[in-house]
């Protein structure tokens, strides 16, 4: 790389390493929950279309994939979260097969060794940490794990990429730092620094963990397994609250039937997604950077 290649990137990376260092100086959580009490605003009816038409411009939204008219969306936050018209997502046949939970950008994939996952090169984290439980992250030892970012333009609600039952669930309060592509970079062990909702399927592809990650402006994430728990009734949803300062764990007897395909979570704002898989599960040909769709096929067994 020549030096005027190399020095917008090193440029941005500065603005951003000096943005990072701002943010964690600041009250994230206080700042995102008065940006959802904004998301939150009722829109006049009049106003609708083209406030969400410019928004769906300016961040390339493909408005034909919508199940609802735009005056129908009350609120940012309702848009944000809006439903897919049926048929806009299709599975693989074979039951066998994970599907993609959303739509969004591929980061690098890849195995879990002694206990770690590669963030960015050169940047390793635990699961144990991401996922707040050291027995549970045992059972991914050897497995295969995937990261998926959702931008602004994403479709934002988040499935059950297999079917059978969610047997656990799991919050872990922390921070909400950005997760774009400069934060994953710079910021160690970004992921289990970050607030989390962890739910823990099992089905025809063993034990499979499905991470939600906060970020900034990400004040919630409600969830369609438990509805008492963190439902999109429930302000606030299960993340992002003043009291929550401790992880809180929930397991399911009987467990949660889902099937795949079912809603699981829903990202109020935007944010990024991990999912483990056991040992014997292996990626499909997957392409760090690519644009996924929710229900492509990621995975399956040996």
């Amino acid at each position: 790389m020549t030096r005027a290649e190399g020095e917008p990137q090193a440029g941005a990376d500065r603005v951003w390493r000096a943005t990072l260092a701002l943010l964690s100086r600041l009250p994230q959580a206080a700042l995102s929950r008065a940006f959802g009490r904004l998301a939150d605003i009722r829109i006049p009816g009049v106003l609708r279309r083209s406030v969400f038409g410019a928004f769906a411009r300016a961040t390339r939204i493909d408005l034909t994939e919508l199940a609802l008219p735009l005056d129908a969306f009350p609120t940012l936050d309702a848009f944000f979260t809006r439903p897919l018209k049926p048929g806009a997502r299709t599975w693989p046949e074979d039951q066998n097969v994970a599907g993609s939970p959303v739509d969004g950008l591929l980061g690098r994939p890849g195995a879990i060794r002694d206990g770690e996952l590669l963030q960015a090169k050169g940047r390793t984290y635990s699961a144990a940490r991401l996922l707040g439980d050291t027995a549970e992250a045992a059972h991914f030892e050897g497995g295969a794990f995937l990261t998926i970012y959702l931008s602004p333009r994403h479709y934002h609600r988040i499935h059950a990429p297999t079917g059978n039952a969610v047997v656990a669930a799991r919050h872990v309060p922390g921070a909400l730092l950005p997760v774009n592509a400069a934060a994953v970079r710079h910021v160690p062990e970004l992921f289990p620094r970050n607030e989390r909702l962890v739910a823990f399927l099992q089905g025809p592809l063993g034990r499979v963990a499905v991470v939600a990650i906060g970020a900034y402006n990400v004040g919630r994430i409600s969830t369609a397994f438990d509805p008492e728990w963190g439902g999109a009734a429930h302000r606030g949803g299960v993340t992002n609250r003043p009291d929550a300062k401790h992880a809180t764990a929930r397991s399911y007897t009987p467990p949660v039937a889902v099937e795949r395909g079912s809603e699981l979570m829903t990202f109020h704002l935007g944010s990024t997604v991990v999912l483990l898989f056991e040992r014997g599960i292996i990626l499909e040909p997957l392409e760090a950077g690519a644009d996924i769709r929710l229900g492509n096929p990621i995975a399956r067994r040996e």
